[in-house]
């Protein structure tokens, strides 16, 4: 949680006094507040479940097919839709991303 100046509205930091309390303060004007309770906040974010980033919901309709073995235990797959993408630098090699057409599985290969 960031707190702001009242005064000049710049960013407040966090400091101890030669009591040992907290004291927040601002670096640019003459701002000074001593910090009489603890204060803490936490935040619980949900995980959502969210399509490709590459291309949405369609991104593997118009994708290569090839014959790679799945990944995915109980699953006999042989046939994966691909593509490829350079995430690293221009040195390194591409990324391959495949999606098993048997059981939906996906994984990637660098």
């Amino acid at each position: 949680m960031l707190l702001f100046c009242p005064q000049c509205a710049n960013i407040l930091s966090v400091s101890v006094t030669m009591y040992r309390t907290n004291r927040l303060e601002c670096r640019t004007c003459a701002y000074k507040h001593t910090v009489a309770e603890p204060v803490s906040s936490r935040r619980v974010f949900e995980r959502k479940e969210r399509e490709d980033v590459f291309g949405g919901p369609g991104a593997w309709d118009n994708a290569q097919k090839g014959r790679v073995q799945c990944p995915a235990e109980g699953c006999d797959g042989d046939e994966a839709a691909f593509f490829q993408v350079q995430i690293r630098s221009a040195d390194e090699p591409m990324t391959s991303f495949f999606k098993c057409m048997t059981c939906g599985q996906r994984w990637r290969e660098n």
